[in-house]
């Protein structure tokens, strides 16, 4: 009895091979007969448009954040006096880069070290934000959540070693930072 069964399921799973349709060579179009070596970029994009054809489309919060869909902004919530909590608002659920200087003239590992504190005291405060240096006093604070960055900068400026901030090419002043002008002009009188 096993062995009769052993012997159908044999039979049924070859038979499947024998019946699988192979294209034959003058069915194939002209771009598919060529060696995969000599395929151009309009085949290359023939070829994935042909493999993705048939796939469910991607999840929203699956997709890229430059092909996600963005949430409305509902204006009639928002303070249009404040700038700053409109862009806020703008940029809720997108990625945010926030230029960070160090005062001083330090060296990249002092820089480094500093700015390591920062980011440490900001994940405390749950704002999550990538670092990465860009100057020997100047580094890149990334927020994956962009609201996060104005309350990050509210941080940094009080910050005694923080000379500016840039978010959207808007300077702040760090607020422990002299004012160059003020020392020139203590000095005329």
């Amino acid at each position: 009895m096993n062995k009769q069964i052993l012997i159908v399921l044999l039979l049924a799973s070859l038979s499947s091979f024998a019946i699988a349709k192979k294209f034959k060579e003058d069915e194939k179009p002209a771009w598919a007969k060529k060696d995969i070596r000599d395929y151009t970029d309009a085949d290359l994009e023939r070829l994935l448009d042909q493999w993705e054809e048939d796939e469910d489309p991607l999840e929203p919060d699956e997709l890229p954040e430059h092909l996600r869909p963005s949430e409305p902004l509902d204006v009639s919530k928002l303070d249009m006096t404040n700038p700053e909590n409109v862009l806020k608002a703008s940029k809720k659920g997108k990625t945010l880069m926030t230029f960070v200087t160090v005062s001083g003239n330090p060296t990249r590992a002092e820089s480094e070290d500093i700015t390591k504190l920062w980011q440490t005291s900001l994940w405390n405060n749950h704002i999550q934000a990538e670092r990465y240096m860009i100057d020997d006093n100047r580094a890149i604070f990334m927020f994956k959540e962009g609201s996060q960055a104005w309350e990050a900068k509210d941080f940094l400026v009080e910050q005694e070693r923080c000379l500016q901030v840039t978010i959207e090419n808007k300077d702040y002043k760090g607020k422990h930072v002299k004012d160059a002008n003020s020392d020139e002009s203590k000095d005329e009188l």
